[in-house]
């Protein structure tokens, strides 16, 4: 394999990797949290309920385009407030997800990926872009 081979591969490994866990997370949300249930924990941790439900909706929405490749640069981006909130929530239980509360290396780790695919793009079998919605998008996040 080439250089470039692995590098589109490495990139497409690691898009599935973070569009499969932020989708994973959003359906944990959505059928097993439960959105009232979701919303509930968000207000506890003096969040309105408004975060719940971007939150939901970007984790699968934005989980879904990574796997599939469509704006892979811009999902990434936008899973950034997320997973640093996730980050946040953990933050005070230790490092280890292991820890009570989960701890703050998985979030972290996630905020890692994210921003590895937001700067190498889709990758090797990538939908790439929606052509009704392609002018809208900057340049710099269409890849």
């Amino acid at each position: 394999m080439t250089q470039e081979m692995n590098a589109r591969h490495s990139a497409f490994i690691m898009r599935l990797a973070l569009g499969g866990i932020l989708l994973a997370h959003g359906l944990l949300k959505l059928f097993v949290f439960t959105i009232p249930g979701t919303v509930g924990f968000f207000e506890s941790l003096g969040l309105p309920a408004i975060v719940a439900y971007l939150t939901i909706f970007g984790e699968i929405v934005g989980g879904t385009a990574i796997i599939l490749g469509l704006y892979t640069r811009l999902a990434a981006v936008l899973s950034l407030p997320i997973l640093l909130g996730a980050f946040w929530t953990h933050a005070g239980n230790g490092w280890v997800f292991s820890n009570e509360g989960g701890g703050w290396e998985f979030p972290l780790l996630l905020v890692v990926i994210a921003i590895a695919v937001a700067l190498n793009g889709n990758g090797a079998y990538a939908l790439r872009k929606l052509p009704v919605v392609d002018n809208l998008i900057p340049q710099t996040l269409r890849g």
